[in-house]
């Protein structure tokens, strides 16, 4: 596959279904390839995510065709379900290793952040040797013919230079303040977003066991 000269330039719902799709892919792996029911809570759910949103599965479906036409997700079946499942093929299309494939996703979920809080904030999907190599895969993404990220200007007061991501085009960062830091652990976060998703599955086939029954 011939990798694309440009970036997608995506919107608010396809951003949120990809990234959703990139880090379910490894916190929850036992439940990816996700369903509909299990991406749009994905979505939705109120930890690790910046805004908080509260998309239905009509828009969910939406974004993931139109990521499906740019080659972003593909579908999977089979495993003893008959249900459609979703992966994201970031990595495939682009050339980045899982490092960065973390640091864009964090970047798509909770909007600009430090070195310090990618460090932070990766959890269970990557686990960085320290702030340096963070670093370092910051400067390789913001660098070359295809920038992925982008590096923005110090506010006033503030120590440590944030980054943002490139796939919703190159739109001038928003002056407002940043709402406050909500100090959580990472641990709990994790533990949270994947007991959602186990509830989202296990609503699905209570539904599914229902048709059946009636």
């Amino acid at each position: 596959m011939d990798t694309p000269q440009s970036l997608p330039v995506l919107n608010d719902t396809e951003l949120r279904v990809l990234g959703s799709l990139m880090e379910k892919s490894k916190t929850t792996p036992d439940y990816y390839p996700m369903t509909l029911n299990g991406l749009t809570v994905a979505c939705n759910q109120k930890s690790s995510r910046k805004p908080v949103v509260d998309y239905s599965d009509n828009e969910v479906t939406i974004a993931l065709d139109t990521l499906k036409r740019k080659g972003l997700i593909s579908t999977a079946t089979g495993g003893g379900s008959r249900a459609i499942k979703y992966k994201h093929n970031f990595g495939i299309v682009f050339p980045v290793v899982p490092s960065e494939v973390t640091v864009i996703c964090l970047l798509i979920l909770r909007g600009p952040l430090t070195p310090g809080e990618i460090n932070s904030n990766s959890g269970r999907m990557y686990e960085f040797d320290d702030l340096d190599e963070v670093q370092t895969i910051l400067e390789k993404l913001a660098d070359g013919d295809m920038p992925y990220v982008l590096q923005l200007p110090k506010r006033p007061g503030q120590k440590e230079v944030r980054y943002r991501h490139l796939l919703g085009g190159t739109i001038p960062e928003d002056d407002a303040p940043d709402e406050p830091v909500r100090r959580s652990s990472s641990d709990l976060e994790a533990r949270l977003s994947k007991v959602e998703t186990e509830l989202a599955e296990l609503k699905e086939a209570f539904d599914k066991l229902m048709k059946e029954l009636t």
